[in-house]
């Protein structure tokens, strides 16, 4: 059984050719394995953690890719079922010059949002170390219900709950509906993952390290905010801990809050089932190094284009790390 579960959207993004472009213009698009949760299920596995992956794709050449890609790198696919009422979701991403994206998608509907709970193997997620998740299964129905009822299916097994917003605002009907629904599962994480917008959003509060405590207080133990090259704010009731980021030469920002997600969750796997069972009470420098790791794996991720392709490996993370220690010690 893997450690790491990780459920929802899995889909293909298909990156434009060429920067900047609208996604109207753009010449060419290279098609990239990709769905937030999905890469964070690869991430794990890259980083030499136990991941496995529970959604649902279409029954058709792009979900079979798909389930075949989870497969080569190591991701547990017992969770996975195939759809013949609609068919796998489809990406196109435009990128800026300096590498961030614009997105349109295509699930109207999309085999995701169909998934119920008995698409899931019984028995699944007993066991399991910890399951994470992210909103985009949260917007309609089934698979809302459904991943609610693995949430609690995974913390009455003792699991630590993982959750990253991953906002996409053209998914949702409104702001105001996205907002509330994200709201309402906030309090049955125990670790959230969110970009300083998505905290902003969240809590109405500009500063990241103060919107990250608001958010600690509606209930998590471990709150992580991401500031892109500027590396990260982590939360939790006894600390609050910047992490520098790294520069780097940016080639696609597609998947770097994933591959950081990854990383976390490996690393707090790693320290024991104490650090799951209470991420709340890591101790500083704890907190310092988990984040020291996941910045250098986001960072390393927007190097190359697309999601999945662009996920770096254990050896890689650790290179990169050493390579900047010896430009400046790191703590």
């Amino acid at each position: 059984m893997p450690d790491i579960i990780c459920m929802g959207e899995m889909l293909i993004d298909f990156v434009s050719s060429e920067k900047g472009h609208a996604i109207g213009d753009a010449p060419g698009f290279i098609p990239a394995p990709g769905g937030a949760p999905a890469n964070v299920a690869v991430g794990a596995a890259l980083l030499e953690g136990s991941a496995g992956f529970v959604g649902k794709v279409g029954d058709d050449p792009f979900g079979h890719k798909l389930v075949r890609v989870l497969k080569s790198y190591g991701v547990d696919v017992t969770g996975v079922s195939f759809s013949t009422e609609a068919r796998t979701m489809l990406a196109f991403v435009s990128l800026t010059d300096d590498g961030d994206r614009d997105f349109i998608f295509y699930r109207h509907p999309s085999a995701d949002m169909l998934i119920t709970p008995e698409d899931v193997p019984k028995g699944y997620l007993e066991g399991i170390r910890c399951f994470h998740f992210g909103s985009i299964s949260l917007i309609g129905e089934p698979s809302r219900s459904t991943t609610l009822s693995l949430v609690e299916q995974a913390r009455g097994s003792g699991a630590l709950i993982s959750f990253d917003p991953n906002i996409r605002m053209n998914l949702w009907p409104d702001e105001d509906t996205a907002r509330e629904e994200i709201m309402k599962v906030i309090p049955l994480s125990h670790v959230i993952k969110l970009s300083c917008e998505e905290a902003e959003l969240i809590t109405r509060e500009p500063d990241p390290k103060r919107a990250g405590r608001l958010i600690e207080m509606m209930g998590p133990e471990l709150v992580a905010v991401t500031l892109a090259e500027r590396g990260c704010v982590a939360v939790t009731a006894r600390y609050g801990v910047e992490v520098a980021g790294h520069t780097t030469r940016v080639a696609d920002t597609t998947g770097a809050g994933d591959a950081f997600t990854a990383a976390m969750l490996v690393k707090l796997s790693e320290l024991g089932d104490d650090a799951l069972e209470h991420p709340g009470m890591l101790g500083d420098l704890e907190l310092i190094r988990i984040f020291q790791f996941a910045n250098a794996a986001g960072a390393l991720t927007t190097t190359a284009t697309g999601a999945i392709p662009a996920l770096p490996g254990r050896d890689a993370v650790e290179a990169y790390l050493e390579k900047e220690r010896s430009k400046t010690p790191l703590q």
